[in-house]
């Protein structure tokens, strides 16, 4: 009895003393890691933006070195300023979580006017080098950093809406696509079949990483501690995130199939590396401490990488190689019993 009314005391001073420490001030390191530059690994997805406006579009007569270098300065300080406002206005949030309660907002005591002065900083840096680009990159640019207020910033602040969430964060993946595309040709815009795969393809991504979330965090502290970190949660129980994962999958290979067939047919050797890449992805969310709560890491997953340069190899294959026996897919075709 004793010895528990010792621990008691002993826990109530070092709350007490909890209490009486102050935060310390932000240092210039504490402003520019609200910008997660570490997530800079994300831009990847422009990767194939720039692939595909070359198969679809063919190759210009001189590769625009100086389209590409602003295109990726611009995706990388709109993001940035996105996660700058994001960390800042979900401090008091954050703090209930196990991991990101760590973050730098959390633990230092940051100067909102410095945190809008950095914000404004990074969109006008992004915003002017796409300007200088072209207006289609400038209006690319202003969809993506309108995302980052729609997402974060009251009233609206979709995060906090159930479904709602991962479908406004999830439109960044075909913005990074659309970037891709544009630095080579901007004049068009990629097809909308492969926009829509992208964006439902990036709802999947959100949704695991939900779903990892939403298990690990009640199984080790309860749901109560998870609404307080995410107000979404209220509206999402361990069975609705499994099944989203689900619902997003289908529909990004179904848009996927889209244009694999309209396109080019001898793609559709790449589905069943996609649909193993789905599969292992839901299943990495349920692991503990999963790579799938924070994807800037997913470079650690050697069965991903494995499963992604096998993609890679087979779209190089699927892209120069015909394949006429594909084309049963792609005409009307009926099988006949006489």
């Amino acid at each position: 009895m004793t010895t528990d009314r010792q621990e008691v005391l002993a826990g109530q001073g070092s709350a007490a003393a909890g209490q009486a420490v102050t935060a310390p001030n932000g240092t210039l390191s504490d402003y520019l890691a609200l910008a997660r530059f570490d997530h800079s690994t994300k831009h990847i997805f422009i990767v194939p933006g720039i692939v595909l406006v070359y198969l679809l579009r063919g190759a210009p007569t001189q590769f625009p070195v100086v389209d590409v270098v602003l295109g990726l300065i611009t995706a990388i300080c709109i993001a940035s300023a996105n996660y700058v406002i994001n960390e800042y206005l979900d401090r008091e949030f954050d703090k209930h979580h196990p991991t990101k309660s760590s973050r730098r907002a959390v633990q230092r005591v940051l100067s909102g006017n410095l945190v809008k002065l950095e914000w404004v900083i990074f969109t006008a840096i992004g915003l002017g080098c796409a300007w200088i680009s072209s207006k289609t990159m400038f209006f690319t640019a202003c969809v993506f950093g309108l995302q980052g207020i729609v997402y974060n910033v009251p009233p609206l602040r979709s995060k906090n809406l159930p479904y709602w969430d991962v479908i406004s964060e999830s439109i960044n993946n075909p913005l990074r696509l659309t970037i891709g595309w544009v630095m080579i040709d901007p004049t068009t815009l990629p097809p909308s079949s492969i926009i829509l795969a992208y964006w439902f393809g990036g709802a999947f991504l959100m949704a695991a990483k939900r779903y990892s979330e939403y298990r690990e965090i009640v199984g080790s502290h309860g749901a109560e501690l998870l609404i307080r970190y995410r107000a979404s949660f209220a509206g999402y129980s361990e069975v609705s995130l499994n099944i989203s994962c689900f619902v997003y999958g289908l529909l990004s290979t179904f848009f996927l199939a889209i244009f694999l067939i309209k396109y080019r047919v001898e793609y559709l050797l790449l589905v069943p590396v996609i649909v193993a890449l789905f599969g292992y992805y839901l299943a990495l969310s349920t692991r503990p401490a999963s790579s799938a709560q924070a994807p800037e890491k997913l470079f650690r997953e050697r069965k991903l990488i494995a499963l992604v340069i096998l993609l890679a190899v087979l779209f190089v294959v699927a892209s120069y190689i015909d394949m006429p026996m594909l084309h049963v897919f792609h005409d009307q075709r009926y099988i006949s019993l006489q």
